[in-house]
């Protein structure tokens, strides 16, 4: 948490007077940002940009920036600015900075100092504007369109920042600061243009097999909670609390605040006990808009439906409906438009064509059934674990010229394959009884030297000979299982610790730069040769049999960079299509939250969204 100091807390005229001249001597020295060698950084918010350490407005006496409080020295009255953020954003910043007159020793009068601050707030919002998409079901493509609005306004020169309050997935990514976030939220805050934080997902759920799920608070891992746990207790009791404090920062540190609901507003057995819908968009008094996907059928009755099983209430927030991922040719829906307008007093405010070839990553995996990625002769396989994880890890790999990505469930699947992966699982246990019971585990073995075969994370552990785990399942007691044993690999889990931390490496050969992100719990010991060097140290990182051609790392996203691609692809036998040189992972995602930004922009009044009556059409 942040704590701001005595002096933040107990500002006074006595402290404006020992600042201003400091603070012209900083003027003259130029724009700074955030001053990390201060004993009090960050005073206000990680991001905070301290060219004025000390506001110059000061004291504003606005109650939406500040209040009055009991001086802790003198017991008298004064203004406190602890609550600020507005003045340490860097934009608000940049703006007071050059409009701001040089100041002396006596600082700035009372009449400039409310003139600077009436400019200042007709260039930046001191509360940001909240837009909520909601959908009508999963799939409806709200986490696109989120991406979309955040992309579009961050282009706009706003400052923008996604926000969803609670979300279950086993697609996670860790931020700089080693704190771990579903995937979508980190692709929402690079659309953004945003650092990736905890408080943009302020509560992320990891199922664990059974009724149980990790609980990940504000990035870091909480506890275990059952369903039952999680309902009774964790929401009532604590949710609320989490999901206030972080939404109040965003809103107060950014001109928009784009949020994402989860599933369906309208689920009426989780009336009362539903925190990631309706309940923070009341909370952020936010401009709703509700989504619905055409290409799924029934998106009239998912629409109406969905709108009118909320009370009146809930109803009104809502300021239009998105139909969705419309094909070319559907034909013409303006009577049907109107009749939902009719139906629930809301409108539809724009119908958005389906977008082909957009390289951005999925998030739940139920849109792995059936899925493919890529096209041509090298077919990659990856196992479709029952607790798979993480598995945006290969998409990077359709980048490659004449490569095929599955997804596979049976032992037949394998068969056709020039490449089989393992990829991440939140229990490899469990994860590693079903390729037995299935017949995939003999069906990897029986891989071994014919086709590169590599296990990430959990799937690397699997690999193994062995894995140790003295908790056991659901924390049953200890328990010992033999692994695949392709890999001379040994795992123990004997800690609930966690390893979240983003790295920046090469391939132990020397021949080309690897970033990605470890995220799990366990700790593994090998005897084979390292896959990766990782850090300014070089750590050995990973294992590598060649003769086997078997490789385990515990890094994701070690495809996002062409040089692992290659390699990997490299002991593909019979592989005749090129190397594709220089694709960069991120550079595509780019390339596709632009288009969408741009389809977004031409068919939805983004300016009307941002008026107070929020009417977009």
């Amino acid at each position: 948490m942040i704590n701001p100091t005595e002096e933040c807390q107990d500002d006074s005229e006595e402290n404006y007077a020992k600042h201003s001249a400091n603070l012209g001597r900083q003027m003259s020295r130029g724009l700074i940002s955030g001053d990390r060698q201060c004993p009090h950084f960050p005073c206000h918010h990680p991001d905070q940009n301290c060219t004025f350490c000390f506001c110059p407005l000061y004291p504003c006496l606005d109650l939406e920036l500040g209040e009055y409080v009991v001086s802790r020295r003198t017991g008298g009255r004064v203004w406190s600015c602890q609550g600020c953020l507005w003045m340490h954003r860097d934009d608000v910043a940049a703006s007071l900075f050059n409009i701001m007159p040089k100041i002396g020793e006596t600082g700035l009068d009372e009449r400039t100092r409310s003139e600077l601050k009436a400019r200042l707030e007709g260039k930046h919002r001191k509360k940001a504007k909240t837009l909520m998409v909601l959908g009508a079901t999963s799939g409806a493509g709200k986490s696109l369109l989120v991406a979309a609005l955040c992309r579009a306004y961050r282009n706009r020169g706003l400052k923008v920042a996604p926000f969803k309050s609670q979300n279950m997935s086993l697609n996670s990514m860790v931020t700089g600061e080693g704190e771990e976030i579903a995937r979508i939220q980190d692709l929402q805050a690079r659309a953004a243009g945003a650092r990736p934080r905890g408080e943009l997902n302020p509560i992320l759920l990891k199922p664990k097999g059974g009724v149980t799920s990790q609980v990940i608070v504000e990035g870091r891992p909480y506890k275990d909670c059952t369903v039952q746990e999680y309902y009774s207790q964790f929401v009532p009791k604590e949710a609320p609390a989490i999901i206030a404090r972080n939404l109040d920062r965003l809103m107060r540190s950014n001109d928009v605040v784009v949020i994402e609901g989860a599933g369906s507003p309208a689920e009426i057995n989780l009336r009362g006990r539903d925190v990631a819908n309706m309940y923070v968009a009341k909370l952020a008094k936010a401009d709703c808009l509700l989504a619905v996907n055409i290409d799924w059928g029934g998106a009239f009755a998912y629409a109406v439906g969905t709108l009118m099983l909320l009370d009146q209430e809930e109803r009104e927030l809502f300021k239009g409906v998105l139909i969705n991922n419309m094909c070319p040719g559907g034909g013409s829906l303006d009577g049907s438009l109107a009749m939902v307008e009719k139906m629930t007093g809301v409108p539809v405010l724009a119908v958005l064509p389906h977008i082909p070839s957009l390289y951005l990553p999925v998030e739940d995996s139920m849109d792995l059934d059936q899925r493919q990625e890529g096209d041509g002769r090298t077919v990659v396989a990856v196992v479709r674990l029952p607790m798979i994880s993480n598995f945006t890890d290969f998409d990077a790999l359709s980048l490659e010229e004449g490569v095929k990505v599955l997804y596979v469930r049976t032992p037949e699947e394998l068969e056709a394959a020039d490449a089989i992966i393992l990829p991440g699982t939140k229990n490899s246990v469990q994860d590693l009884q079903w390729l037995r019971e299935s017949g995939m585990a003999q069906a990897i073995t029986g891989s071994m030297g014919k086709v590169p075969i590599l296990g990430i994370c959990g799937g690397y552990q699997m690999l193994g000979r062995q894995i140790f785990d003295v908790h056991g399942l659901e924390g049953g007691g200890p328990q010992e299982m033999d692994g695949l044993g392709l890999l001379d690999a040994v795992t123990h889990f004997d800690s609930y610790d966690k390893r979240t931390v983003q790295v920046l490496g090469s391939l132990a050969t020397g021949e080309g730069e690897v970033r990605g992100y470890e995220i799990h719990m366990g700790r593994t010991e090998r005897s084979e040769e390292a896959l990766f060097r990782l850090g300014p140290d070089g750590r050995e990182e990973g294992s590598w049999n060649r003769e086997r051609k078997v490789m385990g790392t515990y890094l994701h996203g070690a495809f996002d960079l062409p040089s692992f691609r290659r390699f990997f692809l490299s002991m593909v036998e019979h592989r005749d299509a090129p190397m594709t040189i220089g694709m960069d992972h991120d550079a595509e995602i780019d390339s596709s939250l632009d288009r969408l930004a741009a389809m977004v922009e031409e068919h939805l009044d983004l300016d009307a969204l941002l008026r107070e009556d929020g009417n977009g059409a």
